[in-house]
């Protein structure tokens, strides 16, 4: 069985932050042969989210993807950018038979879980300077992680 890292391996941030998996990417990770069947899922997905009261371009936004074609053309086959939301609901209409998609929901709602847990925690906070400083320390973890990630793509060169 693959370990949860897979995951963690496809996530991405955006420009201002915000995690997100793509499409794309998580349709081979589930083992998906053809593209056509993992829009069949994620369109299920997206019902799931208008059924719980959820807009699903806050989750399912399309984004472009370019190809390359013969003499420098290119062509749009699009994605999607993924919330961890998107990707819980996702699993959780994929393809039951397969030991990746099990892995992928335990994964999902665990991360999901873990979110849930912060969110609430930070709601119960009483001063605006614990809040502050929650933040402050979510922000620092936060740019941690987006450093080593410019790092590991070769954005940022270490200082010596």
């Amino acid at each position: 069985m693959r370990d949860n890292s897979v995951f963690e391996k496809i996530k991405k941030l955006n420009e201002i932050g915000q995690e997100y998996w793509s499409a794309r990417e998580l349709f081979v990770v589930l083992e998906y042969s053809k593209w056509d069947k993992f829009i069949h899922v994620i369109e299920k997905a997206k019902l799931s989210c208008t059924n719980s009261g959820q807009e699903p371009n806050d989750h399912f936004p399309r984004m472009e993807k370019l190809i390359d074609l013969p003499k420098g053309a290119k062509r749009d086959i699009g994605d999607i950018h993924l919330s961890r939301y998107a990707c819980y609901l996702i699993v959780q209409n994929a393809d039951p038979s397969k030991e990746v998609v099990a892995l992928a929901q335990t994964y999902f709602a665990i991360q999901t879980r873990k979110q849930e847990i912060a969110e609430d925690h930070f709601r119960e906070l009483q001063s605006e300077e614990d809040k502050r400083v929650f933040l402050r320390k979510e922000m620092a973890d936060h740019n941690k992680k987006l450093a080593d990630a410019a790092k590991k793509a070769g954005v940022i060169e270490p200082w010596e």
